[in-house]
């Protein structure tokens, strides 16, 4: 296993008498596209509020890179990027202003080519010096990524990156978290309610439902411990059924039409089923599995929130 960049044990907030983040553990490795998935009043906000130092926990215990946020605040701050909700910026002053005062701050390499990357990388190099309050609400997203990444963080942490972007604007960005990820080695700790988004781009995931972690792993894992329903086509479809109806595969068949049939089956099962029609003399056309995060985090959290 990998460096662990994030470790979580027990972290708990309670709001008065409404306990958001309940007995929550989590663990992120260096490297991870890691989903943070859960509907709307999971905890999701309050816990990111709390690995960034933003809110103090109740109880528990956060730890990235390896040192307690409590004890080594600023140090760990230091190499960490976030957007959390709406990202703000002087409206009146250009977007490259913006990066160059925020650059400051931040202690961040602020040069004048530095920035352009930046602004290059989210591609609003030909908007930089545009004032903010020209921008649409997607523009300002891409913008909030820039600042983020200014100061080169081994850790990013977006609470819903992609809010307000079009189709094209979501892909966009979706191939930036894959860059920063696998050519440049970051870690990046990505909340999001698109969960079609997520399942594209995450390694790894966690589905929190009122405050507590219902699973936790890889993307591939998770959902493979769920049945998916496979279509196949298939030549001679009446025969087929008929084989079909006197083979062990008759338990999973669940529908069928006059070119495809349907079957309810583990990942696993599908090469073994494919190889059965194939050495039956049946020429399998295509093969469609329907396994979709949406369907697996609906069934965790409307499993779990009766």
């Amino acid at each position: 296993m990998s460096e662990q960049i994030i470790e979580v044990r027990g972290l708990t907030k309670k709001f008065k008498n409404i306990t958001a983040v309940n007995n929550l553990d989590l663990n992120v490795y260096r490297g991870d596209v890691f989903g943070f998935l859960g509907p709307n009043g999971a905890g999701k906000s309050t816990t990111i509020r709390m690995l960034l130092s933003l809110i103090k926990p109740t109880s528990g215990s956060i730890k990235i890179f390896g040192y307690s946020i409590k004890e080594k605040r600023e140090e760990i701050l230091r190499k960490v990027g976030a957007i959390v909700e709406k990202p703000d910026f002087y409206l009146y002053l250009s977007a490259y202003k913006n990066l160059e005062i925020f650059g400051k701050l931040s202690g961040a390499d602020v040069s004048k080519k530095k920035i352009m990357e930046m602004l290059e990388l989210v591609g609003l190099s030909k908007r930089a010096n545009s004032k903010v309050k020209t921008y649409s609400h997607g523009m300002k997203q891409r913008l909030g990524l820039a600042q983020a990444l200014l100061h080169d963080p081994e850790l990013i942490i977006l609470d819903e990156p992609t809010t307000g972007l079009d189709p094209q604007g979501m892909k966009e960005i979706r191939e930036l978290i894959l860059y920063l990820s696998r050519t440049k080695n970051k870690t990046v700790f990505l909340s999001s309610h698109i969960l079609r988004e997520v399942e594209l781009i995450a390694t790894r995931m966690i589905i929190i439902n009122k405050g507590s972690a219902q699973v936790e792993g890889t993307v591939n894992d998770l959902l493979n411990m769920d049945k998916l329903t496979v279509t196949f086509e298939v030549d001679k479809i009446d025969t087929a059924k008929t084989i079909i109806q006197d083979s062990a595969w008759k338990e999973k068949l669940v529908s069928s039409t006059n070119r495809e049939l349907s079957f309810e089956l583990i990942y696993n099962d599908i090469p073994a089923l494919n190889k059965f029609f194939v050495e039956n003399g049946f020429s399998v056309s295509s093969i469609i599995p329907v396994r979709s995060l949406e369907n697996f985090f609906l069934k965790i959290t409307e499993g779990n929130g009766k």
